[in-house]
């Protein structure tokens, strides 16, 4: 009869780091799921301020308070575009790729030198 294999040892030290990729993930996913809420929010409210434009732009009587609302309504619809844009790229969704592109890049380079090294 054979002794079995030590890959139990193995797969127990792989829980721990399995547990820890799974918390990971479930924190991604719930920051993702966050994200696209506010982006959802941000959208329905932009739709809403522009309807409120439009329809301020096409009264015929532009007093002085209805120009300064339409003013009051770009300013918020500037910072809901900016708030959109922003939330599409965060340092988090790029850290990762960063990070791979350097390390890779940088491997690139020193084989490169070695190369070269040999070459010349």
């Amino acid at each position: 009869m054979k002794p079995p294999k030590q890959s139990q040892p193995s797969a127990e030290n792989q829980e721990p780091d399995f547990e820890q990729e799974l918390e990971e993930v479930e924190r991604s996913l719930l920051s993702l799921k966050e994200r696209y809420d506010r982006v959802q929010r941000d959208r329905q409210q932009q739709a809403q301020w522009q309807q409120h434009r439009d329809r301020l732009k096409h009264n015929k009587f532009q007093t002085p308070a209805i120009k300064a609302e339409l003013r009051q309504i770009q300013r918020q619809l500037e910072m809901l575009e900016v708030n959109l844009e922003s939330q599409l790229f965060s340092w988090r969704s790029l850290k990762k790729p960063f990070w791979q592109v350097v390390r890779f890049g940088g491997m690139g380079v020193i084989i490169g030198w070695i190369l070269k090294s040999y070459a010349g």
